[in-house]
């Protein structure tokens, strides 16, 4: 069936629906009691050509083919022990808005509608299988499958089993492993965090300190405490802590018996500088009447204030920030907590900043997303918004009813939450860095509000949390050692409930809040449904808050962040998938106490080898960063305080296109990478120019060498030239014609009329010396016979003229040059043979040849 006919027959079906006849609903889970399912997760075989898409160990449970609806774009729906996994049926690419992880769910459901296609066709005409998947990222998708083809039941038994894990260890983070993301410890990090903050930086912690308990450090200020090392103190703190050095530890195990779950006053951040500190804690326990009191409790808060720097007299000002609105802290009195009175605690002032608890937080959420899929591009009905109530998206093209709908963003209240989280972490920053004062936040728990304010404001204060190294230690330091709960926030077993089943909360009574979008005569206001929640009434979005927090401020002051929005984004999905342990459990102790750290593999690795992969032009970095700008506190004023959608979080699901379009960030990063790719064009070129050069210089050295080699040779070949001329005179000089052959011999003919002198010298016995005017070089000659047989030749005149005229014959008849190689007569007597390789050993000036 074509994507046009499918999408006709689904609007013009939907739109022949009666009220009653919408529905037709297998049950309602308020009705049906929660039991733990037993059946075992088996595997199927991997389909051919999907091991490409899936990770490590992960296994494909169950598949069905379907229609997105969102996009109306047919394929197959794949349920792994990961995530949903949507191929498409042409590409067979991963369609990303229909894969979600299973961890990422926030609840999903069965629809059934009929359809009619005629008044007497009622009860012969099919049913609309759907299937509603609502992801904690923003996202509303829904999945249609044939009818009659038990696909949707096989998928949806599927999430059951999968995507309700009862134990810690079912969760897909512990199927995968370590592999090549390995986690080093946690606590180690922790320490070398308190180390930089005291200013002790050339100390650094390692796993030996631990155990041997060898890290508890102090400056003049602070220490280092070990009281909380077997969490015994505090099941939810981490086991060192940063405390006043004037305090005992004895005196601090008093103190935590005065705080809500034992969460006593201690320092996320100091100044090395100034002495000024940021400290956190849970609420006091006061009491109904507000009356009870702690010295223990006074004594360590009001260590925290120090004396002023720079010589200045008295102590600094405490303040203490309460996160709740008024009338909640003195609610909480009812319950025993409440908070401080400022006549208890030294030069101190109580401050509410009035942000809302986690349930509005979970609400306004609700409320966004419904606003998103309700005016987005692309609708979890697959209807655009521009053609929704009668084709105008704004109530009917009302100028009223346009104002009215636009409100609905505000009065989703999340800019709100934004905006009030921002100005109190503001506000608790200027106190540090203006006023030099301590400030002390707190909550009711000490680990949601009061974490988004502490680390927001540690944000704001110390330039090294705004790089991508310095925001893992903060993460690390506020979040996960300081005990949010992560598990329940998110929906997730922790270590309290993993041998009982998780907390359940029917959804049907909420579902209506992230209802189906629909034209009139299509799909129900308040549908009946089979659904399923993935959380409990601790959920909440408070570490999404806080990251949209810290996007907010990203594009305020856009060069003194080295991360960039892409980085955030990919951090919160990280943290929402549980694909990795660092954000599993509720505390530091049920971390270690499983061994997650061992056991599942590790966020920051992961994001590490993305970033490697890509250099410095890697999407995670800030193209704009420039640290030299902002080297010291950020303190945003009041009226820079307006909060706006974040685009690439909200707005990537229902406006993708917009999300993305118009970026600068976008715009540059493409830039840069033409630019990068032009310089390692550049690079290359160079290199090259470089090897040309180098090779040109080395042919000229080998021309140069040649040259020489050549200029010798020429020189060699004058001085034999010369020297063969000056030998053919000499023997010419003796009456004797020289012929060279064609095979470089040389034939001497012997005249019959002989020198006189070589005549008188021969009878005589003495040696001839000839002498050469023009070349003025002295010249002594050999001539010795052929005697081939080893007989002499009686008679011969040469050989009288070599035994008598040799200047190198000895007296006893030997020869001063041995294996000369002197000129012989031939067998035949027609000549002399020159051995002229004898005339080029021999030196003409060497003194060898004087006599003796």
């Amino acid at each position: 069936m074509s994507r046009n006919r499918r999408t006709t027959s689904l609007r013009d079906s939907e739109t022949r629906l009666t009220e009653s006849d919408k529905i037709e609903c297998t049950g309602s889970w308020d009705a049906i009691e929660w039991t733990q399912i037993d059946q075992p997760v088996v595997s199927r075989p991997v389909p051919h050509g999907l091991s490409d898409f899936l990770y490590e160990a992960e296994e494909v449970i169950a598949e069905g083919y379907g229609v997105l609806v969102n996009t109306d774009e047919a394929g197959t729906l794949f349920v792994t022990n990961f995530r949903l996994l949507f191929l498409s049926e042409g590409s067979r690419d991963i369609i990303a808005l229909g894969t979600i992880p299973l961890a990422t769910i926030e609840k999903f459901s069965k629809i059934v509608i009929k359809q009619l296609s005629g008044p007497r066709q009622y009860d012969k005409t099919p049913t609309r299988r759907l299937l509603q998947v609502i992801g904690k990222d923003m996202r509303i998708i829904v999945f249609a499958f044939r009818p009659r083809s038990k696909q949707r039941r096989a998928v949806f038994e599927a999430l059951l089993r999968c995507a309700r894990p009862t134990r810690l260890w079912d969760l897909y983070a512990f199927s995968s492993g370590p592999s090549r993301f390995s986690n080093t410890s946690p606590r180690v990090r922790l320490v070398n965090e308190y180390l930089r903050l005291l200013g002790l930086k050339s100390h650094i912690s390692s796993a030996r300190m631990i155990e041997d308990g060898s890290f508890t450090l102090s400056n003049d200020w602070w220490r280092i405490s070990d009281v909380n090392a077997t969490y015994d103190m505090c099941a939810t703190y981490p086991f060192s802590l940063l405390l006043p050095k004037s305090i005992r530890d004895e005196d601090v195990l008093q103190a935590c018996k005065f705080r809500a779950r034992c969460r006593l006053p201690a320092i996320s951040w100091c100044d090395a500088r100034t002495g000024a500190v940021l400290a956190r804690s849970s609420q006091p326990l006061v009491g109904l009447m507000m009356n009870m009191r702690s010295n223990a409790d006074e004594n360590l808060v009001g260590a925290l204030c120090t004396q002023l720097p720079d010589g200045k007299r008295g102590r600094r000002k405490l303040y203490i920030a309460d996160a709740r609105p008024r009338k909640n802290a003195l609610a909480n009195g009812a319950m025993g907590g409440g908070s401080e009175s400022s006549s208890n605690y030294f030069q101190s002032e109580i401050v509410f900043f009035g942000i809302d608890n986690i349930h509005a937080m979970r609400e306004s959420l609700v409320r966004l997303r419904d606003y998103l899929d309700t005016h987005g591009t692309k609708s979890s009905d697959g209807m655009s918004s521009f053609l929704r109530h009668g084709g105008w998206t704004w109530g009917g093209g009302n100028l009223s009813s346009m104002s009215a709908s636009v409100s609905t963003l505000g009065d989703s209240g999340w800019l709100n939450h934004i905006q009030n989280v921002l100005a109190g972490s503001a506000w608790i920053a200027a106190r540090v860095a203006i006023e030099s004062a301590s400030v002390l936040v707190h909550c009711s728990d000490g680990w949601d509000r009061t974490t988004q304010l502490v680390a927001l404001a540690s944000l704001l204060l110390d330039p090294y949390y705004r790089t991508i190294k310095g925001f893992q230690a903060l993460v690390e330091k506020d979040w996960l050692a300081f005990g949010h709960p992560f598990a329940d926030r998110a929906g997730m077993p922790s270590l309290s409930g993993s041998d009982v089943e998780l907390p359940r909360q029917s959804s049907s009574s909420n579902f209506p809040s992230s209802p189906m979008r629909h034209t009139p005569g299509s799909f129900p206001s308040q549908p009946l449904m089979a659904s399923q929640t993935h959380t409990s009434n601790n959920y909440s979005p408070i570490f999404l808050q806080w990251v949209d927090c810290v996007s907010q401020l990203l594009r305020m002051y856009p060069f003194a962040f080295e991360f960039s929005s892409a980085y955030l984004v990919d951090f919160l999905d990280c943290t929402l998938a549980c694909r990795f342990g660092n954000f599993l459990c509720n505390s530091e102790k049920e971390r270690e106490q499983y061994g997650v750290s061992d056991a599942c593999g590790c966020l920051w690795m992961y994001l590490d080898d993305k970033r490697a992969s890509g250099g410095s032009s890697h999407v995670h970095y800030n193209l704009f960063y420039d640290p030299s700008k902002h080297e010291g506190p950020l303190l945003p004023p009041a009226a820079a305080l307006a909060p706006t959608l974040w685009p690439q979080f909200h707005l990537r699901w229902s406006c993708p296109s917009e999300a993305q379009a118009g970026e600068v960030e976008a715009q540059c990063r493409n830039m840069m990478d033409k630019i990068s790719e032009l310089q390692k064009a550049k690079d290359a070129a160079e290199r090259k120019a470089r090897e040309t050069i180098a090779t040109m210089e080395a042919v000229k050295a080998e021309i140069r060498s040649e040259k020489q080699v050549s200029s010798s040779a020429m020189n060699l070949a004058r001085k034999i030239s010369r020297e063969n001329n000056i030998i053919k005179r000499a023997i010419q000089s003796l009456g004797c014609r020289i012929h060279v052959s064609g095979n470089d011999d040389c034939t001497i003919n012997i005249e019959s009329n002989l020198p006189d002198r070589i005549t008188s010298t021969c009878e005589t016995g003495g040696s001839l010396d000839l002498y050469d005017e023009k070349m003025d070089v002295p010249i002594s000659v050999t001539l010795t016979h052929d005697n081939g047989d080893d007989d002499d030749v009686p008679g011969n005149p040469i050989l009288r003229v070599c035994e008598n005229l040799c200047p190198q014959r000895t007296i006893d008849g030997g020869c001063k040059w041995p294996d000369a190689g002197c000129a012989q007569l031939e067998s035949q007597f027609v000549g002399l043979r020159a051995n002229y390789d004898a005339f080029d050993r021999l030196s003409i000036y060497d003194s060898y040849f004087q006599p003796e």
